[in-house]
């Protein structure tokens, strides 16, 4: 039987947060089977927190030479994801997407619109500002946002990469990809998330990935079993690394919607439950939080003056600043390089 903190160790390895990983940026979104990136500057941080000697050039460049791409995949959100990997599984995920366009807009007859909107975007990418005014054109009597979320959701697509400084500006454009997709097995997505999230259950990868029907695929596969801290049976890969509960972990600070702590359907092994309401807010969305000792201790976001950066930390646990300084003021740096002075502040 495995503890709470074993089962944190454990995640925070294949997460690459008990110490940074060596090697390039694709190899640590692999390893972590993507990044959530429904903004472009997140993602970035999450690499950051993950990857020793990280520049931001590094991980524009992957994204420039398409060996990384920003695509909707999981849960139908938007993640960066190598190239591969999304060649791989964009095409299992079909059916949650094609499901959630039918769900949401029931009468659409989604088949023209995609032909529309693959002649389209053959062109040249296009913002979902422009591709739906061009759809509206061809389908006038059709709900804008209707041709926009069939197109989103039925059509594999990824960004295109600018030279902002996140790569990405705010209304990004959309292009058809430059790699051949070949639809993967549910076996390898299962292999894939339990190198990066596991220890873990079914609920939890139905919940990481969005499929359903996991239980009949995990259990016909070759894995270990082992009880969580409930008595409940969570699956792994054998010989896939589980340290010791009592192995030191560093102070670490994610981004908003960073995919650890979005990864289980259980997340006390990350968050303490009484404290989930204050990282997820009413809007759904998840709030930058800061790691000590394993778990999530508090949230944080940065406030900027003409010259000044300063980290505003809202904790949940009592945590001496000085512990969180030389971390904090590293993401802070990085985040926003162009600051003449830094500083920490506690609010909460």
């Amino acid at each position: 039987m495995l503890s709470l903190r074993d089962l944190n160790r454990a995640t925070l390895a294949r997460q690459l947060l008990l110490e940074r990983a060596d090697g390039t940026p694709a190899e640590v979104v692999r390893a972590v089977a993507g990044l959530q990136a429904q903004e472009p500057r997140p993602p970035y941080l999450g690499v950051w927190s993950r990857l020793a000697g990280f520049a931001r050039d590094d991980l524009h460049g992957a994204l420039v030479k398409g060996e990384i791409v920003r695509a909707t995949t999981w849960r139908g959100t938007l993640h960066l994801m190598t190239a591969a990997d999304f060649a791989g599984f964009r095409p299992l995920l079909q059916p949650l997407l094609s499901g959630a366009a039918t769900q949401r807009f029931p009468d659409l007859d989604p088949g023209p619109v995609i032909e529309a909107a693959d002649r389209l975007l053959a062109v040249r990418p296009h913002t979902f500002n422009e591709l739906r005014a061009l759809l509206q054109e061809e389908f006038p009597d059709v709900n804008d946002r209707a041709l926009g979320f069939a197109v989103r959701m039925l059509t594999p697509l990824v960004m295109a990469p600018t030279e902002d400084r996140w790569s990405f500006p705010r209304d990004a454009a959309f292009g058809l990809p430059g790699v051949e997709l070949r639809e993967g097995t549910p076996e390898a997505l299962v292999e894939r998330y339990l190198a990066a999230f596991g220890p873990a259950s079914v609920a939890d990868a139905q919940t990481w990935s969005g499929l359903k029907g996991l239980k009949a695929v995990m259990s016909g596969m070759e894995l270990e079993r082992v009880k969580g801290p409930d008595g409940r049976e969570l699956f792994d890969l054998p010989g896939a690394p589980r340290p010791d509960g009592d192995v030191p972990a560093p102070v670490r600070f994610l981004p908003d919607f960073d995919t650890l702590v979005l990864g289980h359907a259980d997340r006390s092994r990350i968050i303490a439950d009484e404290h989930k309401g204050e990282v997820t807010t009413k809007n759904l969305r998840v709030r930058a939080t800061y790691l000590v000792d394993g778990f999530v201790a508090g949230t944080w976001q940065i406030k900027r003056t003409a010259r000044k950066a300063t980290l505003q930390l809202t904790p949940f646990v009592d945590t001496p600043l000085k512990t969180l300084e030389e971390e904090g003021l590293a993401v802070l740096a990085f985040a926003e390089p162009d600051a003449a002075s830094f500083a920490l502040e506690v609010v909460g």
